[in-house]
């Protein structure tokens, strides 16, 4: 948690191994993270923007992405069942991207991101631009994601949202830690 400019993409972009500490170090499982594929198999990954092949359909975007970890094609298209299902979008998964709402792209991040069961799921500002109900929806889907035994990492700047999430938290300001644990 913390205000924009906190510092909270570029942990979850350390943590990620898409950029390199300038001090200190990060390790993932033991592992420095940074251009290291054993720790990306471990992680599933939600960035805050949409970057799509707008023509193709969720379900297409979510096979490939599977065969990108090295899944075979069926493999690929029985792990993007479950993982389309799982979020709650099997039901338009054959639309084209280009013709989501917001809420719709964001369980489609979700579903590339848990497609391959990953031990941690880094989520950048998953509710930003979701209504409501699609808030609720999409919380409700990371609680099922976090009782199955996956760690979710989420970053957001709205502490009510978040402790509806969860009870610890880690409170970033410039870059800083400033509090970490139990929210009481």
């Amino acid at each position: 948690v913390g205000q924009n400019g906190a510092g909270k993409s570029t942990l979850i972009r350390l943590i990620s191994g898409q950029i390199r500490p300038t001090t200190g170090h990060i390790r993932v499982f033991g592992h420095d993270p940074f251009a290291n594929p054993e720790v990306y198999r471990l992680l599933g990954y939600c960035p805050e923007i949409d970057q799509f092949y707008e023509r193709w359909s969720g379900r297409q975007f979510v096979i490939h992405m599977a065969r990108l970890q090295g899944f075979s094609a069926q493999e690929a298209k029985a792990r993007s069942e479950h993982a389309l299902t799982t979020v709650g979008m099997i039901d338009r998964c054959d639309l084209k991207i280009g013709g989501y709402s917001k809420g719709m792209r964001q369980r489609i991040k979700l579903a590339q991101a848990i497609v391959h069961e990953p031990k941690i799921i880094l989520l950048d500002e998953p509710l930003n631009g979701l209504d409501p109900v699609g808030r609720h929806e999409f919380m409700q889907t990371l609680n099922d994601l976090a009782q199955r035994g996956q760690a979710v990492m989420i970053s957001s700047h709205i502490l009510h949202e978040v402790e509806q999430l969860t009870s610890t938290i880690l409170v970033l300001h410039r870059g800083r830690l400033l509090a970490s644990g139990n929210l009481k």
